[in-house]
């Protein structure tokens, strides 16, 4: 019976066209050997699916399991159909069985009840069997932690792919590791028993940036016998890469950088892994730049994402990190802009009509329904009582008289009038000359000397004014932030002199992490105020210089060793995945555009097996654009907590009535209030609001237009340049 047969018959009888779908169609989906069959049984179940809308409720379980299988098809045409229609399925699930339907046989009723523990399962992770791990593991996993291998494993029983992105230090890499070692071992032993293809042992592949790639192969050696996990670090130069090629065969575990995979992207996607783990999986946010298409060209059975920041700026980052895992989930680039993201950024605009932002509503609880059950996040605050609280403050402090002449010079500049004028004629502006000016004002509150060149208009003079005075550039009088810094490692009792501390006092009561975006500021932290002004500081360095394999040592050493007072790092190298919990202390002399990379950076320190409170500074010149950063920062933080949050992680908290009559957000509160201290293991209250179609106007608390207007565009951004 052809497709087009059962969608007429489907208008006259669905049990009857049901009953024919679940006995001669889908039988076909496993038709293994012919395209054709397996094509026509997934256009079949759309076809139908399209024609009967909301009456196919009632018979979704015997159909998403049978599409589950065909969304790692071989051919790209059934997969894309199969993930695209599964995708539909899904978002209807939380309906079934609000009613019965149809009487159904005894037969499909009995198919049914054993279909139904799937159900429970993907929108309860809760409610899902321990997951005995079938290999030793040389540590006790915590509670949560099982949990989430419990959900791998449920993931991996039904060849589904997703996101774990779990708050920064929950030990997502232990997690992962747990359920690698226990599938290569059931294939393994499976092999020995039936001698199936489709149980051949194959290796896996760990995807993550260059520091990281020692601290997983270490991590792996660490929890796991060599006899069940072997991995292979594969790095280095052209040549190296090519000799640890031969290698690959005698391992079952490779672990290679982003920028490694994109550059020898023809031997990756040669080999057919069993899991392709992508750490720090929002690295391809971007599914328009090299690696990210690279990385979409691995041929894997099993795709995980690691992330405890999945969206950093927009929702349109979630399409991207899903195009790898199920390519076709979310529709093509083009249908997820229309489906989702216009209309909830239609939604926040003021003069909406009522229709509009009802629709963005709408498009949002879609995009919650269709994306969590394959997303897994828990916060710290909620799953490791014992960790002690992290405490973030704001030290602001005012620029040197020469960084005030250089930021004011600015404003006198051709540069900024021509900045000015093309704001205000609403004629975009050239943006590589707006970022060359926000960088220059930042260096500006940094340090004088990454402004000031041979280049610069005002070198000569400032030259001579400072010769004048009888001082230089390196003296830190000249550097807001360093006499600042000078202060707070004081305070820690760092870089006090051996006689005026006491005799029986080893090593310092704190040690600390600084973080600078630029390797230069490094340099002059390091000249300027260590070498010249506290001599009795114990260092090490962490960035770009430092080579990729040896970077692992470096966070060893720092850690075991507490007579290293501090660690200095910038943020791209050290800012991500790395276990810095020998300090307790963690200081931002520069801030980032995104506030996840600086969050990420942030809990290096305050991840499980810190003991210690750890304060973190944030150096902020003041009246300056820095302020305007972290106004920037709070926005894009309220944006990717609107999607996926602690509050909203699972679908057991859309219970099938409110997702008929009534839909619940809850946003978390930023509050920006430069004297206030925050602790993230305080109670944080979160707005509970219940939305009826009389109430559509209390939603726009998620994105507020004027936050969206006045930060996130470029061209307003600098009207607020200090003038």
């Amino acid at each position: 019976m052809s497709a087009r047969c059962l969608a007429t018959l489907a208008t006259i009888d669905d049990v009857a066209v049901m009953t024919c779908i679940i006995k001669r169609v889908i039988p076909m989906l496993s038709a293994t050997d012919d395209n054709s069959k397996r094509m026509g049984a997934v256009e079949a179940i759309a076809i139908i699916m399209e024609k009967m809308q909301i009456n196919i409720v009632p018979y979704i379980l015997f159909l998403i399991i049978p599409l589950m299988g065909r969304m790692s098809d071989q051919n790209t045409s059934v997969r894309l159909l199969a993930t695209h229609t599964f995708a539909n399925l899904i978002q209807l699930m939380p309906l079934d069985g609000i009613s019965t339907g149809p009487s159904l046989s005894q037969q499909l009723i009995s198919l049914k009840e054993t279909q139904r523990d799937f159900l429970e399962q993907l929108f309860n992770p809760t409610s899902i069997a321990n997951y005995k791990i079938p290999v030793p593991i040389k540590t006790e996993l915590r509670s949560y932690q099982q949990s989430g291998v419990n959900w791998l494993a449920f993931l991996n029983n039904y060849k589904l792919h997703g996101i774990l992105c779990d708050d920064m230090g929950l030990g997502k890499t232990l997690q992962s590791i747990c359920i690698l070692a226990g599938d290569h071992n059931y294939r393994e032993q499976k092999y020995k028993e039936t001698r199936q293809d489709d149980c051949t042992p194959l290796p896996s592949l760990v995807v993550c940036p260059p520091t990281l790639t020692g601290h997983w192969v270490f991590e792996v050696e660490k929890f796991i016998s060599k006899r069940h996990l072997k991995p292979l670090q594969y790095s280095g130069t052209p040549l190296e890469r090519e000799k640890l090629r031969s290698h690959v065969k005698r391992h079952n575990l490779i672990v290679a950088s982003y920028d490694v995979v994109r550059k020898d992207i023809d031997f990756f996607s040669s080999i057919k892994w069993n899991y392709c783990i992508l750490d720090e999986g929002h690295i391809i946010k971007n599914g328009k730049t090299k690696v990210s298409i690279a990385i979409k060209q691995l041929n894997a059975n099993h795709r995980l994402i690691l992330s405890g920041t999945p969206i950093q700026n927009n929702v349109l980052e979630l399409w991207s990190l899903f195009d790898f895992l199920m390519p076709g989930f979310l529709g093509t680039e083009k249908q997820f802009n229309a489906r989702y993201s216009k209309p909830i950024l239609a939604s926040r605009d003021p003069k909406s009509s009522s229709k509009e932002q009802e629709a963005g509503v709408l498009a949002m609880e879609a995009l919650h329904r269709q994306v969590l059950p394959f997303v897994l996040r828990r916060m710290k605050e909620d799953v490791l009582k014992d960790l002690p609280p992290k405490i973030t403050q704001d030290y602001y402090c005012d620029l040197s008289p020469l960084q005030v002449q250089l930021y004011d010079d600015f404003s006198k500049s051709q540069a900024h009038h021509t900045l000015a004028e093309s704001v205000e004629s609403d004629m975009p502006p050239n943006s590589s000359h707006i970022f060359q000016a926000l960088r220059y004002l930042q260096n500006v509150c940094n340090h004088p000397k990454l402004a000031l060149s041979v280049r610069h208009p005002q070198y000569e003079k400032i030259n001579q004014q400072l010769e004048s005075q009888k001082t230089s550039l390196s003296d830190i009088q000249h550097a807001a932030k360093l006499p600042a810094l000078k202060q707070l490692l004081t305070d820690c009792g760092i870089g006090v002199p051996r006689n005026d501390q006491n005799d029986d006092l080893v090593v310092n009561q704190h040690r600390v992490l600084i973080f600078c975006q630029l390797k230069a500021m490094l340099d002059i932290i390091e000249n300027d105020l260590f070498k010249a002004h506290m001599p009795f500081v114990s260092y090490l360095r962490l960035d770009g210089s430092i080579p990729a394999a040896s970077r692992h040592m470096v966070v060893t050493t720092f850690n075991n060793d507490p007579s290293i007072d501090v660690l200095l790092l910038t943020t791209q190298v050290g800012g991500l995945g790395l276990n810095l919990t020998g300090a307790d202390t963690v200081i931002f002399v520069e801030h980032d555009w995104s506030p996840m990379r600086d969050l990420q950076a942030m809990d290096r320190a305050h991840r499980i097996g810190q003991k210690k409170v750890v304060n973190v500074y944030r150096l902020i010149t003041r009246g300056t654009l820095e302020e305007k950063i972290m106004s920037l920062q709070k926005f894009k933080l309220k944006t990717a907590n609107t999607v996926i949050s602690a509050e909203n992680a699972r679908m057991e908290t859309m219970g099938t009535d409110k997702v008929i009559n009534i839909i619940r957000i809850y946003p978390r509160n930023f509050t920006h209030d430069n004297s206030q201290v925050t602790s993230s293991n305080s109670a944080n209250k979160t707005g509970n609001f219940s939305l009826t179609p009389t109430s559509i106007k209390c939603l726009p608390k998620l994105w507020e237009h004027n936050d969206y207007e006045e930060e996130y565009d470029l061209s307003n951004f600098v009207k607020y340049l200090r003038s």
